[in-house]
């Protein structure tokens, strides 16, 4: 079952159960006790009550909205600048080939 069918099918019942909880885990990796199986099955449960509540709520009335501040990313367009660095500057820098500084390998 994948994580949208088994959310699907749990937003329908009323219940999670503790299989449905492992199988969670399991597609995140992780490995749980039965003691956080029981913890994490109550509070999805929970978390899926409060979505069953907010899909309840009539907002029919409202324009959806993605920002409300009204700022923009405002960009530049990327150019070449001289930042000042002259020639001598650069080779104390180390080895240059082919306009790029060569430096010792630091990830094996």
């Amino acid at each position: 079952m994948s994580a949208s069918c088994l959310l699907q099918y749990t937003l329908t019942m009323s219940k999670i159960t503790a299989s449905d909880v492992a199988h969670l885990a399991k597609l995140a990796r992780l490995s749980l006790t039965d003691i956080e199986i029981k913890k994490f099955q109550s509070e999805i449960e929970a978390i899926f009550e409060f979505v069953d509540q907010l899909q309840s709520v009539d907002v029919s009335d409202y324009e959806p909205t993605d920002q409300v501040s009204g700022l923009k990313n405002i960009t530049r367009n990327d150019q070449p600048q001289d930042f000042g660095v002259d020639a001598a500057g650069l080779l104390k820098g180390g080895r240059i080939e082919d306009n790029q500084f060569i430096v010792e390998r630091v990830i094996e």
